[in-house]
């Protein structure tokens, strides 16, 4: 099986076994359904540029980073949850991050993901709304900012 197929299994039986613990029967298999395009699986893939974590030979996690900061897919294998891969995984993007001069990072994540998330410094933005295949599932934004981040400080004025 090729990489990119392998990643839609993580990310599908992710969904269905994981966020199912926060998202209704309805709205996971509108967010994982049965009948995603294998190409427009694999042109996403190969937009992301996603980086993979691996155990031994398995593929247990991926995620990606992109120019502005913005983590698209940030996905554990549902077997290996708890074990690390994730904190591993985002390690790696903030001190990629780091290198890249990039010094915010934000995600729009699911009610599953998001103690985790917090967890690792991001903090709230806002709450969102989406509509995907008739359903409304709630995520949230969060941002996490890197660094040092004096320059945000206003200039005193004279």
């Amino acid at each position: 099986m090729d990489e990119a197929a392998v990643l839609k299994q993580l990310f599908f039986n992710t969904i269905r076994a994981i966020n199912s613990r926060d998202y209704s029967a309805e709205q996971v298999a509108a967010w994982a359904p049965d009948d995603v395009c294998d190409q427009r699986w694999m042109d996403k893939i190969a937009s992301i540029k996603p980086v993979v974590a691996v155990i031994g030979e398995t593929i247990v996690g991926y995620t990606d980073l992109q120019p502005d900061g913005y983590i698209d897919h940030f996905y554990t294998h549902h077997a290996w949850q708890g074990h690390g891969v994730g904190t591993c995984m985002l390690n790696y993007l903030k001190n990629l991050a780091t290198q890249l001069g990039i010094n915010r990072l934000y995600s729009h994540v699911s009610i599953t993901a998001r103690p985790f998330f917090e967890k690792h410094g991001f903090e709230l933005v806002r709450q969102r709304r989406l509509e995907t295949r008739g359903q409304s599932l709630i995520n949230y934004e969060l941002a996490c900012f890197l660094g040092d981040i004096s320059y945000l400080r206003s200039k005193p004025r004279n």
